[in-house]
């Protein structure tokens, strides 16, 4: 027997939404998802229900994305490559600006 939610599926019921545990099973599910709607062999409701659910994951990782951008930080480096640190000798990073064309 399957998961809850693949017998949910065999039932015609769609699966109630759940939160995803991280970025990349949302990114699974999506892909599911796209994948069923694109074979057509769903009724219009469950159809419906499945491309809701889509766009929640695909919000859900939007935002993941976001915050990890948020995260990012370039290192600073010496005309020579080398790290810079700072006075206690840790490393001295600058936070990622995406509109910035000066990093490439």
């Amino acid at each position: 027997m399957g998961s809850p939610r693949e017998v949910e599926r065999e039932k015609g019921k769609p699966a109630e939404p759940t939160e995803p545990k991280d970025f990349e099973e949302a990114l699974s599910s999506l892909e599911g998802i796209v994948k069923e709607l694109e074979e057509g062999e769903l009724s219009l409701e469950s159809s419906l229900a499945r491309y809701e659910q889509g766009v929640r994951l695909a919000m859900y990782c939007s935002r993941k994305l976001e915050e990890a951008e948020k995260r990012i930080e370039l290192l600073q480096v010496t005309e020579s490559g080398e790290p810079k640190r700072d006075a206690s000798g840790a490393l001295r990073t600058t936070p990622l600006d995406l509109d910035d064309d000066s990093v490439d």
